[in-house]
């Protein structure tokens, strides 16, 4: 009888694992190869030492997952580059408008996408290395020994906590973009004795900043008595487009309002199965998939989210207010769970935005009208700014401020 061999299927999360499991070989060997080779050049030159790991280190070095992040780091590129200090930032996107930048102290490089540039940077020399990825050691991306210190910069005034799990426990430091974001990061160390407590400076909100000065300097194109309505979920299973996504949307549809949809860029990635029917039943809607998003947030008289980060670009730069969808978030994938409070922005959403649960959908165009004309959200915007927006205006001089300490005391 002729044998069957059935096809081999593996997994998403089993391929990551067995991806990171043949990483860690090849750096073990490469790592005793390399130590093998220096001792045996050392013994042959009579041991005078020459190179070394350190001849191809770089001093700091950026690195980009994606290019939506070019807004967290160009103020930063821009801040080394006018002090004249040579930096390396990496990207994971061929398109990355890093790479036509006009820089001459700024080398930009990209390093391929997914695995490709995950198994270069498990090999990288460099005394600091910035990025706002979070999962450092976790999955595919693994710290180099080749690498002193790892530092996040966050691409969000929301709490860290948000991240998925284990998101920051491998990183040395974090630059915050303010106090808000330090408590239960601190509370997370507590309960997990294996990892270091992590150094924290609130340094202030790179991305912010820049559009801040952006708004201050741009024309007013809002179309008077043309209401837009913007809807900025989240993604995944706790937000609004997966919870509530056709019922929700057919009663934008009902208030008459211009309708601009910006799915979360991780939703257009994993979430096709609900996008594509939604995009294609409601295609009086504009969806908009730009990489910057300054014009559509500029445009919009009002926001609706869930639980996104986006609500407090809205918010704290064009000081207005928005409606975030009651979804019963579930906490479990992020390192929230692990605490007892919910999330910094689940404990204040209430003072600067209105909450819409699900039975109020079929009086969505009364909540929408009396959020834009409301005067009483003003006030609590002021504050939660003070709070999660420290800096402001100074946050790019103040993270290169930070790194070049960190250089200075490494050296």
């Amino acid at each position: 009888m002729a044998l069957q061999f059935l096809p081999l299927y593996i997994d998403p999360g089993t391929g990551s694992m067995l991806f990171s499991l043949f990483i860690g070989i090849a750096a073990a060997a490469t790592f005793g190869f390399r130590a093998l080779f220096l001792k045996v050049k050392f013994l042959l030159s009579g041991g005078k030492k020459e190179g070394g790991s350190d001849s191809k280190t770089v001093s700091i070095v950026v690195f980009s997952d994606h290019k939506r992040y070019w807004n967290v780091f160009k103020p930063v590129c821009d801040e080394f580059e006018n002090h004249g200090v040579k930096i390396l930032y990496l990207t994971q996107s061929k398109d990355d408008p890093a790479l036509s930048q006009d820089y001459k102290f700024v080398e930009t490089e990209f390093i391929g996408e997914g695995n490709k540039g995950f198994a270069k940077l498990n090999f990288l020399h460099a005394d600091i290395v910035l990025a706002t990825t979070p999962g450092l050691d976790v999955y595919q991306w693994k710290r180099s020994k080749f690498v002193k210190t790892y530092v996040h910069i966050p691409h969000s005034v929301s709490d860290l906590a948000g991240y998925r799990m284990f998101g920051l426990d491998h990183y040395d430091v974090v630059l915050g973009t303010g106090i808000n974001q330090l408590s239960s990061m601190r509370k997370i160390e507590e309960l997990r004795p294996s990892i270091k407590q992590k150094e924290f400076f609130a340094a202030g909100c790179t991305y912010l900043d820049a559009m801040k000065k952006r708004l201050d300097e741009s024309p007013n194109t809002q179309k008077k008595g043309e209401k837009i309505v913007l809807v900025a979920p989240s993604w995944g299973k706790s937000s609004i487009l997966s919870k509530f996504g056709d019922e929700f949307l057919n009663a934008l549809k009902n208030t008459g309002y211009k309708v601009i949809v910006r799915p979360h860029p991780q939703s257009v990635v994993s979430e096709q199965h609900i996008l594509k029917p939604l995009q294609e039943k409601y295609a009086c809607f504009e969806w908009n998939y730009d990489n910057d998003n300054f014009e559509v947030l500029k445009n919009a008289d009002i926001m609706i989210t869930d639980f996104s980060g986006v609500m407090f670009d809205y918010a704290l730069v064009f000081d207005r207010p928005f409606i975030y969808a009651d979804t019963n978030f579930d906490k479990s994938p992020y390192d929230i769970d692990w605490l007892e409070e919910p999330l910094w922005e689940m404990q204040i959403l209430g003072k600067i935005g209105v909450q819409l649960k699900r039975e109020d959908f079929s009086g969505i165009k009364s909540i929408i009208d009396k959020t834009i004309e409301s005067t009483e959200l003003e006030a609590a915007r002021n504050r939660i700014r003070d709070e999660a927006w420290e800096n402001r205006g100074k946050a790019s001089s103040e993270v290169y401020r930070i790194l070049m300490d960190i250089l200075e005391k490494q050296s």
